[in-house]
């Protein structure tokens, strides 16, 4: 019989098998992006019900099988609970769940990503933060902590505090990015900037962010 393994991670999505089970996909710091079973979860009183819902991060212990793993015992440290009670942050940190998804990969080193979901859905919830700044931040960094990131246009002013802007977020330690706040012309040109990378980096079309962009 093969060991246990422990993780700590990030329910990323929640999906329902069968009558009662569910299947969820976790972003760890130790191996990646994962799925894993979870066995009457969805059974009325059953103690993982809670605590397989996306947002939630903790410790997780999973027994591995052929072709995915089986939920054996969870800790949640954070369930991120105030996120369910507010619509627009939600569909902010959903957003950052399917970019995280989509750069997420198994036995993939994605302790940066993960440490950048946390802090960027601590920082939703934070009043005095912009979600337009925390999402243009997230997609620089997400798509910089992957490798990806192009360097300036060729269009883009270098000497801009944009530019200058755009350099901090790609170079800055994840812990200390959601620390700064620019004005609300350079946010503007941040957002356009920020959503020309992800249109050049990322080949897919995320639905929350069709949501986010009608909610203004």
């Amino acid at each position: 019989m093969q060991d246990l393994v422990n993780v700590t991670g990030m329910i990323l999505k929640s999906e329902p098998i069968g009558e009662y089970d569910r299947r969820v996909v976790i972003l760890t710091k130790e191996r990646g992006k994962v799925s894993a079973f979870v066995r009457g979860a969805r059974r009325p009183g059953n103690r993982f019900m809670a605590a397989t819902n996306p947002f939630c991060f903790g410790e997780f212990k999973l027994y591995p099988g052929k072709n995915s793993y089986t939920l054996q015992d969870i800790h949640i440290t954070n369930f991120f609970e105030e996120l369910r009670n507010d619509f627009v942050g939600a569909y902010y940190g959903i957003y950052f769940m399917e970019i995280a998804d989509y750069y997420g990969r198994e036995n993939n080193d994605d302790k940066e990503l993960l440490k950048l979901l946390y802090q960027a859905l601590r920082a939703i919830l934070h009043p005095s933060y912009d979600n337009r700044l925390v999402r243009a931040v997230f997609e620089l960094k997400a798509i910089a902590v992957n490798g990806e990131f192009p360097g300036f246009f060729p269009d883009m002013n270098r000497e801009s505090t944009c530019a200058y802007t755009i350099s901090y977020i790609v170079q800055t330690p994840v812990e200390k990015l959601f620390r700064f706040t620019v004005t609300e012309e350079v946010l503007e040109e941040l957002i356009r900037f920020a959503s020309r990378y992800c249109d050049k980096c990322m080949d897919k079309t995320f639905k929350s962010l069709e949501i986010i962009e009608t909610l203004g």
